[in-house]
This record gives structure tokens, C-alpha cells and sequence, in this order.
């Protein structure tokens, strides 16, 4: 295939170009697009090099498939440009996910979506509800999950790579004016707030990921409630969530406490985690698998699974993932693998 990657540069686009080679993705052709800073900056591709373009008219003519990770606004703008030049578009930005004639695929939940895409475009979920549904898709399709609660602890690499820096600086600063303070015998004070989030995230947690939007629930929130009922195909599904900021570089972690609409025993979902594809099952007397495991590796893992003694049907879990590999990346190279499959 033809393939274009548009937001190349960034923290998921440089993932996406490293999965296309290690999956050995058949391109036959490959065109990468960026900022006006980055044009004609060398990546590196298959043993050799690729020369960042800028979006312009006529950028997209001759290619089958165009991943896009970017703001909403310019994928808006640029995704039925591509599909207008005869590309199918896989969509990582949140422009498209809500629309009903564009599939909001998981690639292990519901792949047979790509299938019905009559704008040409598959979007990909947010990497937070991509990660919880790897995990929970095959015991809902055992017992049917009438309701969850859910908190997340999201990695800051998903505000991208400000974020990164951000955390990293703190902590740098962190570590100076601690010891300084310690030498003066003073106490230690809070760290300043950066330009990402309102206040210090090193060392801390920011009980709010997202904008904050109606009824107080914040942007990360409502996308987990939402993309689930879509891509489980299930509108009356009832969920909740508390979205989470900490100091972690990689990997959104979630704590769920799920309730079935059948029984469904621990041992049960265990033996069904224990096959599902995309997750694996960390069931080892500790099962508490943590975001520094989850970075890296492709599939989402699962632990601290457990029967809720407080209410029948129910089961706790504690689940995490790459947010930039099988939160964004990996998904939208899954899904252009689906598309080439007969």
C-alpha cells in the first residue's frame, strides 16, 4: 500500500512509524507529513530515510491509507482532503469518533467495523478507553456489563511531548531545591506549576485529566463513557469515571469494579483474560502488574482481579497499557492490517 502518515513527528507518529516496520507492514510507498518546523527533517524508515512534507493541496494523490494523529481542528480539515484523494483514513484524533457513519474501531473488539466505513474513515478511540476495553470486551461478551466505575491514572506522555518535558523538568528542579532547602534548614516547599497542567505534576496527582465539561465530568471522562457504549455496541450502557493525572512517563493504569448482568465468578473471567487476544493475565499470588511492565510490550495486562463482596455480579480489576503503543499507535496499525485482510 501507499501509505501516509500525517503528524509524524510526534510521540505516537514516531511510534507508528516503528510499528510499520516491525510488523512489516506491506508499504509500498511512504509519505510522512509535519509541521512547517519539521519540513525536511530526515526519519528514519526501513534501513533508510523519509523527508517530512507539509499538508498542502494535492499531498494526499496516489495513496490508499492515511493515519493521522492530530488536533482535532486540522484533522477535521485534512481527513476528507485524503479520502477525497481515494485514501482510506485511519483517525487517531478525536474529530470523528462521535459521528455514526464513522466506525470507532478497537481492533481486538469490534473489527468487523472497519467494514462499514462509508465516509472512508475508521477512528481510533482514546488511548484511556482503548486500554479498558482491550481488557473488558471479552467478559462483556460473556455476562454483558450493565455498569462500571472507573478510575484512571493517566501517564503524562498523553498530553504529548510538552508533557514529557514538563514532568521531567519538575522533577529536575525538584531534586535542586529540595536539597538546597534541606542544607538551609528549611522546609521543603511545593514546586511551581508548568504550562501543561495548573499545578506541579511531579510528585503529585492531578484528579482531573482533561477539560472539565458538563455535570463537572472532564473531557477524558465523558470520551471513556461514550467510546465504550460505541464500540461495545451498547447505548445503555451505565459507566462512570474519575480520570487521573500522575507522574508517570508511559502507561495509563485503571482500577474497574464492574458489574454483569449475568454471573460471572472470578475464576471464570480469569480463564476468559487468560485467552483473550491483546492482554495478558498477571495472576502470580501478587496480580498487580504496573505501568512500568505495560510500557513497551503490546498488549494490555490485567491483575488484582477480584469477586466484589459488596455486591453480586461484580468483579474488581485492575488493568494497564502502553497509551502511546497499543493506546494509539499499535491500534490504528492493527486497523490498516484488517483493512488489507479479505
Amino acid at each position: 500500500m501507499k501509505v501516509g502518515v500525517v503528524g509524524a513527528t510526534g510521540l505516537v507518529g514516531t511510534e507508528m512509524l516503528r510499528l510499520l516496520e516491525e510488523r512489516a507492514f506491506p508499504v509500498a510507498e511512504l509519505r510522512v507529513y509535519a509541521s512547517a518546523r519539521s519540513e525536511g527533517r530526515a526519519l528514519p524508515f526501513a534501513g533508510g530515510e523519509v523527508i517530512c512534507e507539509v499538508l498542502r493541496d494535492g499531498c494526499f494523490d496516489g495513496l490508499d491509507l492515511v493515519v493521522i494523529d492530530v488536533d482535532d481542528p486540522l484533522a477535521l480539515e485534512w481527513a476528507p482532503a485524503a479520502v477525497a484523494a481515494g485514501a482510506t483514513v485511519v483517525d487517531n484524533s478525536a474529530a470523528f469518533r462521535s459521528d455514526p457513519d464513522v466506525p470507532l474501531v478497537v481492533a481486538e473488539v469490534n473489527p468487523d467495523d472497519v467494514r462499514d466505513a462509508p465516509k472512508g474513515i475508521i477512528s481510533c478511540p482514546n488511548c484511556t478507553t482503548m486500554v479498558l476495553l482491550t481488557a473488558l470486551a471479552p467478559l462483556h461478551r460473556a455476562a454483558t456489563i450493565r455498569r462500571m466505575v472507573v478510575s484512571s491514572y493517566q501517564a503524562v506522555s498523553g498530553a504529548g511531548q510538552p508533557g514529557m518535558y514538563e514532568l521531567a523538568e519538575q522533577w529536575v528542579k525538584g531534586a535542586g531545591r529540595e536539597e538546597a532547602l534541606r542544607r538551609a534548614g528549611a522546609t521543603p516547599g511545593m514546586l511551581e506549576p508548568g504550562e501543561v497542567w495548573a499545578k506541579p505534576i511531579a510528585g503529585n496527582v492531578i484528579p482531573a485529566a482533561g477539560s472539565v465539561k458538563e455535570h463537572g465530568y472532564t473531557s477524558e471522562e465523558w470520551k471513556l463513557v461514550h467510546e465504550s457504549r460505541k464500540i461495545l455496541h451498547a447505548p445503555d450502557l451505565r459507566a462512570t469515571a474519575t480520570c487521573v493525572r500522575v507522574p508517570v512517563y508511559v502507561g495509563h493504569s485503571l482500577a474497574a469494579n464492574v458489574e454483569f448482568v449475568d454471573p460471572l465468578t472470578r475464576d471464570e473471567a480469569a480463564a476468559l483474560l487468560a485467552t483473550a487476544p491483546g492482554v495478558v493475565l498477571v495472576d502470580d499470588g501478587h496480580g498487580a502488574p504496573t505501568a512500568l511492565e505495560g510500557a513497551g510490550v503490546d498488549p494490555v495486562l490485567v491483575g488484582r482481579l477480584r469477586e466484589d463482596q459488596s455486591q453480586a455480579n461484580t468483579l474488581d480489576l485492575w488493568v494497564t497499557g502502553d497509551n502511546l503503543r497499543k493506546g494509539a499507535a499499535l491500534n490504528a496499525v492493527q486497523l490498516a492490517e484488517l483493512l488489507l485482510s479479505p
